[in-house]
């Protein structure tokens, strides 16, 4: 393939995605590198980036199925793998654990796909790790759904009529989101814990002025992630944190295990337990949802507990969500390509072997 790569950007189908893969600014950097890049009009509409916008920045209004490499954010549909042309390349969250058959289907096409969610944890990937990127926009976006939803204040209010104490929150998984969750909880002025398997982060959670849960529970995994409890483990955990979650006020849940369905933390009974006007936000509804009671996607309330579990909640916010995953994409772009804008993929190089879920040997 020769300089001047051309990068495609389509319209996002999946219904509710309002992200786009790429904005204007990462488009100006990259065209500073050599490639060229196709827009489909209205692709950044729903993100409340104006065609007029993209061209500005240097790129081409058109077709970019035809591109050499075509960036996304939702995993592609039958129909738009087909548009693809054999020897392209695709980047965008392809769900390789959860959807293998749309891998095979990849491969058929004999296309080179690169997974942005299998993006290895190390240091040199920081700037690529869009799962890290998108799950600070859905922890901020939980706290905040969690404060709209509880029937109580979050801060502590010293008023004539008396003082009304904060709210207290706990969130269960302590990733990423779990961290921007607490952090947004505690500004908005609420007493925060957090719990999770893992006790090395710990200080991670005291780093952001919340409390640690300790449940007495290990279960580190590789990757920075929580291995799978046994069945002894998981039943202590069970009963020790539905007792727990009984004295919290709002609950906000992301624990995950890749390419499993959600683990349960919040039984029945511990929603039962809780006051009335208590809120739970299930970030993990996607997989199935921490809560027992969770149904993905909707607003229940039960007992007169709301237990909330929505999807996709970095895609409510579009214009920074958008912005923050663009970068992570153009990392990736500028370690496929050479200084001429040529693509130039080593295969062998950790990062590319880790993304890679299809095409050269896949």
């Amino acid at each position: 393939m020769t300089a001047n790569t051309v990068v495609g950007v389509p319209r996002e189908t999946i219904e509710g995605e309002r992200r786009v893969a790429l904005v204007p600014k990462v488009v100006e950097r990259l065209r500073a590198r050599n490639l060229s890049v196709v827009v489909e009009p209205g692709a950044g509409a729903n993100a409340l980036i104006p065609d007029d916008a993209y061209v500005h920045s240097g790129a081409t209004l058109g077709d970019p199925w035809a591109a050499d490499i075509v960036v996304k954010v939702a995993p592609p549909t039958d129909e738009e793998i087909a548009l693809l042309r054999p020897g392209a390349v695709l980047i965008g969250f392809l769900a390789p654990l959860s959807d293998p058959s749309r891998v095979e289907a990849l491969k058929r096409s004999r296309i080179t796909a690169f997974a942005m969610e299998s993006i290895p944890r190390i240091s040199r990937a920081q700037s690529m790790d869009a799962l890290s990127s998108q799950a600070n926009v859905a922890g901020y976006r939980a706290a905040m759904l969690a404060a709209e939803q509880l029937t109580r204040f979050f801060p502590m209010l010293t008023t004539a009529a008396g003082t009304v104490p904060p709210a207290k929150v706990l969130v269960l998984g302590v990733g990423v989101a779990g961290l921007q969750a607490l952090a947004t909880a505690r500004r908005l002025g609420a007493h925060t814990t957090g719990y999770d398997v893992r006790p090395e982060v710990a200080d991670q959670v005291r780093s952001v002025g919340a409390q640690w849960l300790d449940l007495g529970i290990e279960a580190v995994g590789e990757g920075g992630y929580a291995r799978a409890l046994t069945d002894a483990e998981r039943e202590e955990q069970q009963r020790q944190l539905s007792k727990a979650i009984t004295g919290f006020d709002a609950v906000i849940t992301t624990a995950q295990v890749p390419g499993r369905r959600a683990p349960t933390l919040v039984r029945t009974e511990a929603v039962e337990g809780m006051r009335p006007g208590s809120v739970v936000v299930d970030l993990a509804g996607e997989s199935g949802g921490n809560c027992e009671l969770t149904r993905p996607g909707e607003v229940i309330v039960t007992r007169g507990v709301t237990i909330a579990a929505p999807l996709n909640l970095p895609a409510g916010m579009p214009e920074h969500a958008s912005e923050l995953y663009a970068r992570n994409v153009q990392a990736l772009l500028e370690l496929l390509v050479d200084t001429d804008g040529a693509l130039a993929i080593d295969f062998t190089d950790e990062v590319v072997a880790g993304a890679r879920v299809s095409g050269e040997e896949g």
